[in-house]
């Protein structure tokens, strides 16, 4: 009889995730037990966990691709660039986070922790092609994330937002689990790089299973994405939730969700004729309605949450481009824009915290006014990030749409980018209405009602603007360091061992 035998353990590729999950226990300890004046500490050790799982993601670039943990974990390039990605934007959102909670009054130090768990869910879900390990990472981001967006339990429409979030979220995640559970049924594996092997016999039983089991789980991921037409909760949570929890979740849910769709359609290409054409429209519909809603909001949190259904639509392009002609356009484009789109999203939501007054959320555009009297500095951040999100020389968000524009056009997809194009000039009369609203004069509350600059807030600004404004001197070593190369990445049988059930013709 053989001896059990433990799988071997790469510890390099789980310590990241490891730290993460530690700081986040760590946090909670010191949040029981040191009075409640402040939660500098929480911060201080959060900000340093965060700091040391960065460290030990960095080496790992230099490493080439390889699995874990039975097959379960993958260290690849992709997986170390969207770790970063998600570690840099949980960081820079705890940087203005304090202030924002007490000017709220609900300084719970419950965040630091939620978030910190949350990212490690993240950084699971886009490190794994096991599509189980794929589903916890899913639900550990999601459930910390319900019970952040109803965190200012004082008011109705943060509980509302979570309890809408919540429901919706078990809806696409049963949808998600579903899908797992065709593709096992057709592949007999949970490991998506078995499933060409499985369905290259062409089996009508197993193509139909295989089928829908990846359009379940493109359901699962494209809520998280917040594509069309699984986007109906993203204007409402977005107004809702706390703002810095808002910036938070914009950010890291949608690293996470396509970090994860890009492993599911690349491993999937053999059934692409069944799906592609179902994600083409989804692209189309989602950019357009991204932008056309947009249009009539009010509040700068429903439009911030318009616009980031509209970036959906641009990211999925750049993704659907890679899987049409893999050849020509690397998954570079993904990465550059989820790096874009991360900076400018939590810097425009961190300036809008400065609105908040006296346990209000105070999130119209009218509620800007006078933000270039109280803080220049804070005012052209915004008037910056504003201009990135439309795609204008020479800020990161225009080097990633002429990216995904290019790619597009590379791989034949000229109608994608065209109306990539079109509703990106739609987008300029919101994002202008915003930065208008800055620079008026101050309708509203006095100025010495209102929010300051701080030192958090300022350093998270000054991070995004460096980072939006660097890709006009730095593009190149940018493009370089977040560079996707396909030899650096786990393809479809490399480094895997014999499959659960091996699939033969039948006599």
């Amino acid at each position: 009889m053989d001896k059990f035998a433990l799988p071997a353990i790469e510890w390099a590729a789980l310590l990241p995730v490891i730290i993460v999950v530690t700081t986040g226990i760590v946090a909670l300890i010191i949040e029981m037990i040191l009075p409640r004046r402040n939660n500098n500490t929480v911060v201080a050790v959060s900000l340093a966990g965060l700091a040391a799982a960065a460290y030990y993601v960095v080496p790992l670039f230099h490493l080439g691709p390889a699995r874990t943990m039975a097959d379960m974990v993958v260290r690849d390039q992709l997986a170390t660039v969207l770790q970063l990605l998600l570690i840099g934007a949980c960081a820079v959102s705890f940087l203005f986070s304090e202030r924002y909670l007490r000017e709220k009054q609900i300084a719970f130090a419950e965040f630091y922790p939620l978030a910190l768990w949350s990212t490690a869910g993240a950084m699971v879900m886009v490190s794994t092609s096991n599509m189980l390990m794929m589903f916890l990472g899913l639900e550990v981001l999601s459930i910390a994330l319900y019970c952040l967006a109803g965190m200012s339990r004082r008011e109705q429409k943060s509980e509302e937002s979570a309890l809408k979030y919540f429901l919706l979220g078990a809806f696409a995640s049963a949808f998600f689990l579903y899908g797992v559970a065709f593709i096992y049924g057709a592949s007999g594996t949970v490991e998506l790089s078995y499933f060409e092997r499985a369905v290259s016999l062409g089996y009508d039983e197993y193509n139909s299973l295989a089928m829908v089991g990846v359009l379940f789980v493109i359901v699962g991921l494209g809520f998280k994405a917040a594509l069309v037409p699984f986007h109906q909760w993203t204007p409402d949570v977005y107004q809702g939730a706390p703002t810095n929890v808002t910036a938070f979740m914009a950010a890291v849910s949608k690293i996470a969700a396509f970090g994860a769709l890009a492993r599911v359609l690349i491993a999937t290409t053999p059934m692409e004729e069944y799906w592609f054409p179902v994600l083409f429209l989804i692209a189309i519909v989602t950019m357009v309605v991204g932008n056309v809603y947009a249009i009539a909001q009010k509040d700068v949190k429903r439009i911030l949450a318009y616009s980031s259904i509209a970036h959906a639509g641009y990211l999925l392009v750049a993704l659907l481009a890679h899987v049409k002609a893999p050849e020509k356009v690397s998954l570079n484009a993904v990465v550059f824009y989820l790096f874009a789109y991360s900076l400018m999203t939590i810097g425009a939501f961190a300036v809008v915290t400065m609105a908040a007054s006296r346990d209000k959320e105070l999130t119209r555009l009218q509620d800007l006014n006078g933000l270039w009297q109280r803080s220049p500095f804070a005012a052209a951040c915004l008037a910056l990030f504003m201009l990135s999100l439309v795609g204008i020389p020479p800020t990161a968000g225009f080097f990633g749409k002429y990216m995904i524009f290019i790619g597009a056009v590379d791989a034949g997809l000229r109608p994608l980018a065209f109306v990539l194009a079109a509703t990106s000039a739609i987008s300029v009369y919101y994002y202008l209405a915003i930065v208008r609203a800055a620079w008026v004069e101050d309708e509203g509350l006095a100025p010495s009602e209102k929010a300051r600059l701080t030192p958090g807030l300022a350093i998270a600004c000054a991070v995004c603007a460096i980072g939006v404004l660097g890709a006009m001197v730095f593009a190149r070593p940018v493009l370089d360091a977040l560079k996707v190369p396909e030899e650096k990445m786990i393809q479809n049988s490399d480094l895997l061992s014999p499959p659960v059930l091996e699939a033969e013709a039948p006599k």
